[in-house]
């Protein structure tokens, strides 16, 4: 059955007060998105975590893949709808029905492993330490900087579905060719699933949580799952989290192979991986790592972190139906998403329907040329209420509509059975499919098994900073019960309102994140503030929203405009 990971994310065109940008690619100005925060008067929404020590956010992202090891770069050629899917030529595979993957070429972990480590170590534990140590530089925790930090309060859980495989294999072989006396003292330790944690948190000094977990496609989700409730529950300021995975090798691709699960488009290995369409004849293997710092608001808040994304729930459940078949109704995945949006706080009505009084409001600042997109709050100067004072907003105060969920990152493998599936379990949860956008990253890195999620989860919250949907490629024979737009073959710019993110398995891990700007640079002059009266009251209006209660900070900024909104809960 198939797992989701979901993102509640809203976009943001440009975030000028972030110490790094997470865009690679930058929409217009003049776009504007909103994100709902609050409930309806309708409908009875569960309250959201308001602790600032329980409320969990991403502040660093990082990740080796097929299109290397940089975030953006790697956004850049998902963008472009490039595939990483070649033939093997790690190995002889030319004796495989199945010989192409979105294998990773001249990776170099110099800078990251010591030269005698990187020799030894297998793929798997290589990709993680790498790709966690550059999501600790992406969260300003490079260098010095970590020695900043409560290190017993920090952890580390990174899973994988196969763990070191190329050991494994290299250590049986040897058992079987050589004897027992030449198998090598690393065998059991690099082979073993949690020892990619294990490795970084020694290395970082790390004494919090430290272990990994390992249910296939689904690991990345439920380490994040995991992870966020350390957080939650006091057992941690910081985790590292996500999934890492190598298992194109000879006895990796064989076995699945034997499981009939691969394409075996070998003239045309590019166009192999096509979710939805009707020619679909298989999955295609991938590998990398991809990992997410996550902290506590207040800890992140406290060392002035970039915060990019709020994590707001998640849930576990299992189909209890077959080892690796999905239920064709989607049973068990619809079930988690009502579960993990009753621990986020958010009623399935929230999301998914318009209409509605909201007892949210959006601030508008200073954004002099946008009065044609407001429709309501035409008094240029309302007074609103921040935290226990009052202030006066330089344009106009605008009643939030309910906005329903418009794009699903899915977890779509290219299989038979199972994109329908998932696709079966998604209308179950949402009626009204026209207004959802829906892509597949695995249609240009493949399936990357226990570290899919890590990735996908990666290039969600890009999708969400750039305002950019990257396209699901190789769509050329549409499967008709796959009611969405699916983004076929060329990136699309969307105003992402809610978004889900999906990976899987039989067992359901659904997570929810919320888009939260970083709001720590507050002394910086902006040209286009232009007397010392107007500079004094925008600072001030950035030093009151720094609250616990305040769900939802953006910013938008051209070269003579700016739009600040914020999202409150009353």
């Amino acid at each position: 059955m198939e797992a989701l990971q979901s993102l509640y994310l809203s976009s943001s065109p440009l975030n000028p007060l972030n110490k790094k940008s997470h865009n690679a690619t930058k929409p217009p100005p003049e776009r504007i998105s909103f994100i709902k925060a609050s409930s309806s008067s309708t409908v009875s929404a569960p309250k959201r975590e308001k602790d600032p020590k329980k409320r969990v956010v991403i502040t660093g992202m990082g990740l080796v893949s097929v299109f290397g090891n940089d975030v953006d770069a790697y956004y850049d050629k998902l963008l472009a709808g490039e595939s990483g899917i070649e033939t093997i030529d790690r190995f002889d595979a030319s004796k495989f029905p199945t010989r192409f993957a979105g294998q990773i070429r001249g990776f170099n972990a110099q800078g990251y492993i010591d030269g005698k480590n990187d020799r030894r170590l297998d793929n798997c534990l290589r990709y993680c330490i790498v790709a966690g140590k550059k999501a600790l530089e992406d969260a300003d925790l490079g260098g010095n900087n970590l020695s900043k930090i409560d290190k017993e309060k920090a952890g580390v859980l990174v899973g994988t579905g196969m763990g070191g495989l190329q050991v494994f294999s290299d250590g049986v072989q040897s058992l079987i060719e050589k004897g027992h006396r030449k198998i090598t003292p690393f065998f059991i330790p690099y082979a073993i699933t949690n020892m990619g944690s294990a490795l970084l948190g020694i290395e970082l000094g790390f004494m919090g949580p430290n272990y990994s977990i390992s249910t296939a496609c689904a690991t990345s989700n439920y380490c994040f799952y995991a992870a966020a409730n350390h957080i939650r529950r006091g057992e941690a300021d910081m985790m590292i989290a996500g999934g890492t995975e190598a298992a194109i090798i000879p006895i990796g691709l064989g076995g699945f192979v034997a499981c009939r699960a691969l394409s075996q488009r070998n003239d045309d290995p590019k166009t192999a991986s096509r979710p939805w369409d009707r020619d679909r004849d298989g999955f295609v293997m991938g590998e990398g790592a991809g990992v997410l710092v996550m902290e506590s608001l207040e800890h992140a808040m406290k060392r002035g972190a970039p915060i990019i994304a709020e994590y707001l729930g998640g849930a576990v459940n299992c189909d209890a139906y077959h080892m690796t078949d999905p239920r064709a109704d989607g049973l068990g995945v619809s079930s988690c998403i009502e579960r993990s949006l009753e621990d986020a706080g958010v009623s399935p009505e929230e999301v998914a329907g318009m209409g509605g009084e909201l007892n949210s409001k959006l601030l508008c600042w200073g954004c002099w040329s946008c009065s044609h997109l407001c429709s309501v709050g035409k008094n240029p100067n309302s007074k609103v209420l921040v935290g226990e004072g009052e202030m006066m907003v330089k344009r106009r105060t605008l009643e939030l509509g309910c906005f329903p969920v418009n794009y699903i990152n899915a977890h779509a493998t290219s299989t038979l059975a199972g994109d329908l599936a998932e696709i079966n379990a998604i209308k179950k949860v949402f009626k009204n499919t026209s207004e959802i956008k829906i892509n597949a990253t695995k249609s240009m890195i493949g399936h990357c098994l226990g570290a899919s999620g890590g990735l996908e989860a990666i290039a969600t919250v890009k999708a969400i900073t750039t305002g950019w949907l990257h396209p699901s490629i190789n769509q050329f024979n549409p499967e008709p019960s796959v009611e969405f737009d699916t983004v076929a073959n060329k990136k699309q710019q969307h105003a992402v309102n809610v978004e889900f993110e999906i990976a899987g398995l039989n067992h359901v891990c659904l997570q929810l994140f919320q888009i939260h700007l970083d709001l720590v640079d507050t002394t910086r002059s902006w040209p286009f503030l232009h007397s010392s009266l107007e500079h004094l009251t925008f600072l001030h209006f950035f030093s009151c929203i720094q609250a616990p209660g305040i769900q939802l900070v953006w910013i938008s900024c051209s070269d003579h405009s700016c739009l600040v909104g914020i999202c409150l809960i009353h």
